[in-house]
């Protein structure tokens, strides 16, 4: 069948600029077969403009402009011989997975520097207290933790993202859990021999709240584990996600990831901690309420009863 591609019009001047920066060679027609997916007319409008690669196009469709998602055929769509699509140029993209490597690593790198080199960023040396040095080895265990997971867990969903958007993210990462929390929790000000370092270095305490710190990450993965097992190799596919925590809640990743920061919080007592829990759990509620609506109406079977990230509340 034929298909016409044409740029996505817009009286929105973000948009203007993207479709000049476009490729000009719109409008044209591309052959498809009649069982053709959107990755095979992604493929071909690659082809025509030689430079409009699969991975910065948003395909759009008739009035209502529905997005064309991936590995979908496009009779899915409604799409026949003579139809038009609409391509936006989504600009330069860097892969999710190499996102995920550079938000991680700027907190480990972050943490063993402003510990281990004291003088540079206190202009003098001390002893660390018990609680500094537990809280370091958790913290670099937890983001050592994500990186192997980007490497040998996770599968993406989608495969990338607009470059730029990779300074926004790493920013929370970058700058909230890695330079600001390293700065304060490692301080002289609970450093060996100081009053807070004696009210905070208690054993029964560290114990309490590194055992409740380790149980989350354990489930943290349990849960990732499970998610990848979800989606073969190299496909998109989603599946309603069940046991270990799924039956409570969509996204128990999430949650057990705050209990995981509301045990750091609570070992510190640093106001550094609590404004990182206070963001984390802010932005990972959002996402977690927008994909429990996507589950539900994409899975007309979706457990009624689960919440979306906390037990019994939401």
């Amino acid at each position: 069948m034929r298909i016409n591609v044409d740029k996505r019009s817009s009286t929105k001047s973000g948009a203007k600029t993207q479709a000049k920066q476009a490729p000009s060679k719109f409008p044209f027609a591309v052959e498809l077969s009649d069982a053709a997916t959107v990755d095979d007319l992604k493929a071909a409008i690659a082809a025509q403009t030689k430079t409009l690669n699969p991975d910065r196009q948003r395909l759009t469709s008739g009035e209502k402009k529905t997005v064309l998602e991936c590995s979908n055929t496009l009779a899915k769509y409604g799409i026949k011989d003579g139809d038009t699509v609409h391509v936006k140029d989504l600009g330069p993209q860097i892969g999710w997975q190499t996102v995920f490597y550079i938000e991680y690593f700027g907190p480990i790198i972050f943490h063993y520097l402003i510990y281990n080199f004291q003088h540079i960023f206190y202009g003098q040396t001390f002893e660390h207290s018990a609680v500094q040095q537990r809280v370091y080895m958790l913290i670099m265990g937890h983001f050592i933790k994500r990186e192997l997971e980007t490497a040998f867990v996770h599968r993406f969903s989608h495969g990338t993202m607009p470059l730029f958007n990779v300074f926004k993210n790493s920013a929370h990462y970058h700058v909230l859990s890695g330079l600001n929390l390293a700065y304060w929790i490692y301080s002289p000000a609970s450093a060996e021999g100081t009053g807070l370092a004696a009210k905070l270095s208690n054993p029964l305490l560290l114990a309490i709240f590194s055992g409740v710190f380790l149980l989350a990450e354990m489930s943290n993965l349990i849960v990732h584990i499970k998610l990848r097992n979800l989606r073969p190799p190299g496909t998109r596919v989603r599946r309603i996600p069940r046991g270990f925590g799924f039956n409570l809640v969509s996204f128990p990743n999430y949650f057990s990831e705050i209990i995981a920061w509301v045990a750091i919080a609570g070992m510190t007592r640093s106001l550094a901690a609590a404004l990182f829990l206070v963001v984390a759990t802010v932005q990972m509620y959002f996402w977690a309420i927008k994909k429990h609506r996507q589950y539900r109406r994409e899975f007309p079977d979706y457990p009624k009863a689960r919440k979306a990230i906390f037990p019994f509340i939401i």
